[in-house]
């Protein structure tokens, strides 16, 4: 089964020989080394690149473990080089490598040599690809699987491919699982003996059970607007347990980091600036979050909103929370203040898009609250309202889009119907 990732394809194909340290980041298991090592390997040999020309070394394997000496690989490398023509040298799981970032370097010395390389999210994060190689790295993000890709592969109807990625999400090795229980088990399993002790590990993280406590309360109150502070003070008076902001907001960084979650920040909407108050925080792949809960909290109405933020990411947009503010005077004379809330607003360079996630809207009052703040916002970029049913595209008499969740999901180009 070959699960095509073109968009991430064709950024490698855009970045190829640009003298740079091609860097592929993301989520532990969402494809990296399959984009690399499959996807790119055949398409350099598509284009009659010869195969002893692509220098590929995976530096996990037990065999390879004399080139994680920093000296021996680049030995291994120049050794491999007979020519004048082009060279792709493909490194996986390259913190492994000793001193990875003098080699990686010296890699960038040699005029006929393009590198590429991927790393464990434990020790090589996006914010060390800025530090390690000052200027030389240039990252290419890639998420677990979108809804389009999960369905190209998938053997049976839209709606059960959509009941399926909502609960047990986009990692591509799920699509190997043949029954719920072994997706489930999958899942719990590389939450409990992968992501938390990665980051554990790396951040030398003490207070472990806090830690574990924290995923938790991310993972019940996705789409909930929260902050360190506010998250302190859940501890103390539910979990009867004292832990200050300033840790808890050093944690969700590494969350952030790790590429487990994601933040949406609130967004003025008519001020045009962005506000130091409760952020939103979406899990990157929900069959992650849902696997933290053991599959308790599924409600299909948050994971849908969390499904449309990751959407929104993959597709490359900077993704916030909008508010409105409403000033009215009162019965009294007195000035009023109420604030309307946009699900997300999604920037890309000059294009901007306000969303609002609607499980379903049954009556008018419903579909009232919904626009209300699109029609309190007085620019003219689209406004979008997606629901759960399975509709095309409609336009209202205020020039509000509606669209299906699975339709949106599906067109890669939803946004601009």
């Amino acid at each position: 089964m070959e699960i095509k990732r073109d968009a991430y394809l064709k950024k490698l194909i855009n970045k190829q020989g640009n003298g740079l340290i091609k860097v592929v980041t993301g989520i532990r298991r969402c494809g990296k080394s399959y984009l690399l090592f499959t996807l790119y390997h055949n398409y350099l040999l598509s284009i009659g690149v010869d195969n002893q020309h692509i220098i590929e070394v995976a530096l996990d394997d037990r065999s390879n473990i004399l080139l994680r000496n920093p000296d021996n690989m680049l030995s291994y490398i120049k050794g491999r080089i007979k020519d004048k023509k082009d060279y792709y040298v493909i490194l996986d799981e390259v913190q492994l490598l000793d001193e990875f970032e003098d080699v990686l370097n010296s890699l960038l010395h040699i005029k006929n040599v393009d590198v590429y390389v991927t790393g464990s999210n434990s020790r090589f994060l996006s914010s060390d690809v800025i530090t390690e190689f000052r200027g030389r790295g240039d990252e290419i993000r890639i998420y677990p699987l979108s809804f389009r890709e999960f369905f190209s592969v998938y053997e049976g109807t839209k709606e059960e491919a959509w009941d399926d990625y909502y609960n047990y999400g986009g990692l591509p090795l799920v699509l190997n699982c043949k029954t719920p229980e072994e997706k489930a088990e999958y899942l719990i399993s590389q939450f409990k003996k992968v992501y938390v002790p990665d980051l554990i590990e790396r951040h030398k993280i003490k207070n472990e059970e806090e830690f574990d406590e924290l995923l938790d309360i991310l993972a019940s109150s996705i789409g909930s607007l929260t902050n360190p502070l506010k998250l302190s003070r859940t501890f103390e008076s539910i979990k009867h347990k004292t832990i200050s902001d300033k840790t808890l907001r050093k944690y969700l960084e590494y969350l952030q980091d790790s590429f487990l979650i994601g933040r949406a920040k609130k967004y003025d909407v008519k001020g045009k600036k962005y506000i130091n108050s409760p952020s939103k925080y979406y899990f990157e792949d929900i069959g992650l979050r849902n696997a933290r809960l053991e599959f308790r909290q599924t409600e299909e109405n948050h994971i849908m909103e969390n499904v449309i933020y990751n959407e929104l990411r993959m597709r490359g947009f900077r993704v916030d929370v909008g508010v409105v503010e409403l000033f009215g005077k009162d019965s009294s004379g007195k000035t009023t203040k109420k604030q309307l809330e946009v699900d997300f607003i999604a920037t890309m360079g000059s294009k901007k898009y306000y969303i609002q996630s609607a499980f379903s809207m049954p009556t008018a009052e419903k579909m009232d609250q919904e626009q209300r703040p699109f029609l309190s916002i007085n620019d003219s970029f689209k406004k979008i309202i997606v629901v759960r049913d399975n509709i095309k595209v409609r336009r209202n008499e205020y020039g509000i889009t509606m669209i299906g969740l699975v339709n949106f999901l599906l067109d890669d180009n939803s946004l601009e119907l």
